[in-house]
């Protein structure tokens, strides 16, 4: 039999330890929840160390990311590829044990997790594709895809707006293999959470059509494994155990106080704790009796083997399943992509329509979703808007009785759909075994954004999301996120700009593309015209290692002639010489950089100036952060040197000076409440005000 309690003052002394020789961090959370850990590792999880991508592995989150010598001593423990001395390089430079747990740094770590309520939102987007997956592929006495999500959180958590969003999609879906451990040790930064945490958790979580046990004894490793028994048997409920702990347990001085959560307890509190322990060892040495009692090799070695003989047999019974499912997994696209692409990409290209790229983006979707089952669409209560569905999405429904995903649905398009265009009534018919696949997230944009996060980091689909673009900064950390954890989550944000009209400044973005913008390894995307819109997408799409944001318009957009499609995908590209309007033997004076909406407007301004025979190149740059990973040759093919540039966009003027500019046509202020043309002509977005810019500009 294990020795449980050593087992657990094993991570109460490597957290202290590793706390203490770097000097930072937060040994409290670890020492107080180190039964939570030996109950769920050691008997509940099932895993692998020495294969940490096995697909049929349950998930892991730790939302109090703070906790992180909890995950760092566990993984070590157990016989993950973490040896001591990262323990004991905690939180130092290139370790393997930063401050907060980051996926594809730390093997086992499934999510980068410290803001608080992230973690526990990805988790509701694991359970979630987990589910779907389940739905998609499992067939009769094959279950493939049959794993449990699991999630440690704090009170932080619980206190932050997200965990709400998150908990209620969670219900709404009825998600039986998500369980949440929640760690009430009543302690925050503060200390006592009473005078400014109040909730009643359990019953908040029961409205929330949870599953909830306890407050249990978190610090029994037998009333916890009981409990995540327990939990294990709901099939049509998350579950939400709620474990009562001891922060810093076992410390003499620092136990239940806010002094144990987020600093060294110092050497002589150490020294105090080991003898309240009886913990002997020096620091960072663990007995090997001990290590013997956590080593999970041969028993995920086990498991694992297991799995491999199931999908074996899966693979003799459905070999174009198994072949699809491996795809999918390895987010790999389907060999036709390009071909799709091209497709759309023409199609869009030869018919030049004039439209919103919202409805661009829609019309890209069309091509895309048909083609790419993996696609998971959705919106924050403005699909109608949004338009992020298609006749390949239907709607993902739950039976309200057994919990089960609701198959073949059929993607019924509303009779309207955007506010100003009408929809037909026709439904498509929807083949059989299909899920749907277009979400209503309802009005949360915050836990759409994170709940993608998780769906993206599980694997198998490619999720992408709807709102308005000035809604980005209700979602703005999660995109972060996105972006450090370098995963292929689509963010479609419409109502770019001004060109929204008569809803006003709080809902006209200004600030939203510039500030996106400045969010490393985010691409955003703003397209001109359906063509841009559909290499847009299709560029996202291949963006295997960074999430995207399309920046797309309310307001119909001319389609802007091409020569040429090629140069798009590189973010930005000449789209018309002087010659183009009649200048031929004109060497040409300036260069006018648009994006999106504001591409015709530099067309007709290049017009007004050939007239009088000033020569303008007009450049169409939809991604500026694409642009900006071109080579240097190509980039000055575009923007030669000596030639004054002018920019056109509405929003803020701030980013557009790196590239040289000498003026822009744009906004920094917020916008007004009046019909779009009134609005265009007031912050002078004309024509002639953009060649009388030019005009300025060489003078």
């Amino acid at each position: 039999m294990a020795n449980q309690a050593l087992m657990a003052n094993a991570i109460r002394a490597l957290a202290m330890d590793a706390v203490q020789q770097a000097n930072s961090g937060h040994p409290g959370a670890p020492m107080g929840m180190a039964e939570m850990a030996v109950a769920l590792w050691g008997e509940h999880l099932r895993y692998n160390p020495a294969n940490p991508h096995w697909f049929d592995r349950d998930r892991f989150i730790l939302s109090n990311g703070h906790a992180s010598m909890l995950q760092y001593a566990v993984l070590h423990l157990t016989g993950y590829d973490l040896p001591i001395d990262e323990i004991k390089n905690f939180r130092q430079l290139h370790s393997k044990t930063a401050g907060h747990p980051e996926v594809d740094v730390t093997p086992g770590v499934e999510t980068t997790t410290g803001p608080l309520g992230q973690g526990i939102t990805n988790a509701v987007g694991f359970a979630l594709a987990e589910k779907l997956l389940a739905a998609e592929f499992n067939r009769p006495g094959h279950a493939i895809v049959d794993h449990h999500t699991y999630a440690f959180l704090g009170d932080g958590c619980l206190m932050e707006g997200i965990s709400h969003e998150a908990a209620a999609l969670a219900g709404a879906w009825k998600l039986g293999k998500l369980i949440a451990l929640y760690d009430d040790n009543g302690i925050s930064i503060d200390g006592q959470v009473k005078p400014w945490f109040i909730d009643h958790t359990a019953e908040r979580f029961k409205a929330y059509e949870w599953n909830v046990i306890g407050p249990i004894d978190g610090n029994s490793v037998k009333a916890v494994s009981d409990a995540i028994a327990k939990a294990k048997k709901s099939e049509d409920k998350p579950t939400l155990i709620i474990c009562k702990t001891t922060i810093g347990k076992g410390s003499p001085n620092r136990a239940g106080t806010a002094k144990a959560h987020g600093e060294a307890l110092g050497p002589d509190e150490i020294k105090l704790t080991r003898e309240a322990l009886g913990w002997t060892e020096p620091p960072f040495v663990v007995p090997q009796a001990v290590y013997d009692d956590w080593n999970h090799r041969a028993a995920g070695a086990k498991v694992e083997a297991e799995w491999d003989d199931r999908f074996a047999a899966y693979i003799a019974a459905y070999p174009k399943l198994a072949d699809e499912f491996t795809r999918r997994m390895k987010g790999e696209l389907p060999a036709d992509f390009h071909q799709v692409a091209f497709d759309a990409i023409v199609a869009a290209h030869s018919k030049g329509e004039t439209v919103a790229s919202r409805k661009a983006s829609q019309l890209a979707l069309e091509a895309f979703t048909a083609a790419l089952p993996e696609m998971l669409g959705g919106s924050a209560d403005l699909t109608g808007s949004n338009l992020t569905n298609t006749k390949s999405t239907a709607a993902l429904r739950f039976d309200a009785k057994t919990g089960a995903v609701v198959m073949n649905v059929p993607a019924v398009e509303a009779k309207h759909g955007a506010e100003d265009e009408s929809k037909p009534d026709a439904a498509a018919d929807t083949p059989q075994g299909v899920i749907g696949r277009h979400i209503n997230y309802g009005v949360r944009e915050f836990g759409m954004a994170a709940v993608m996060n998780g769906i993206a980091l599980h694997g198998g689909y490619i999720p992408y999301g709807g709102t308005f673009l000035t809604f980005s900064d209700y979602s703005r950390n999660a995109i972060r996120m996105a972006a450090l954890m370098k995963r292929r989550v689509i963010h479609v944000f419409t109502h770019d700009s001004i060109g929204l009209g008569e809803d006003g400044p709080t809902h006209q973005s200004i600030e939203h593309a510039a500030s996106l913008r400045l969010i490393p390894n985010l691409d955003v995307w703003r397209p001109s015209d359906t063509a841009e819109t559909a290499v847009a997408w299709a560029v996202a799409l291949q963006n295997q290692s960074r999430p995207t944001a399309l920046l797309l318009s309310r307001q119909n957009i001319a389609y802007s002639p091409k020569s040429d499609l090629s140069d798009i995908a590189k973010g930005a590209y000449v789209l018309a010489e002087p010659e183009a309007v009649g200048l031929r033997a004109k060497k040409t004076a300036a260069i006018i950089i648009a994006t999106g909406s504001e591409v015709p407007l530099a067309l007709a301004a290049q017009k007004l100036l050939a007239a009088k025979k000033i020569a303008v190149r007009v450049v169409s740059m939809p991604s500026t952060t694409t642009f900006d990973r071109q080579d240097v040759g190509y980039k000055k093919a575009v923007l030669p040197k000596k030639i004054p540039r002018i920019a056109v966009e509405m929003g803020c003027t701030g980013g557009w000076w790196k590239y040289g500019v000498s003026a822009v046509v744009g906004i920094d202020t917020y916008g007004e409440s009046a019909p779009a043309p009134l609005l265009f002509k007031h912050f002078g977005f004309t024509p002639e005000n953009v060649a009388a810019t030019v005009e300025a500009v060489l003078a």
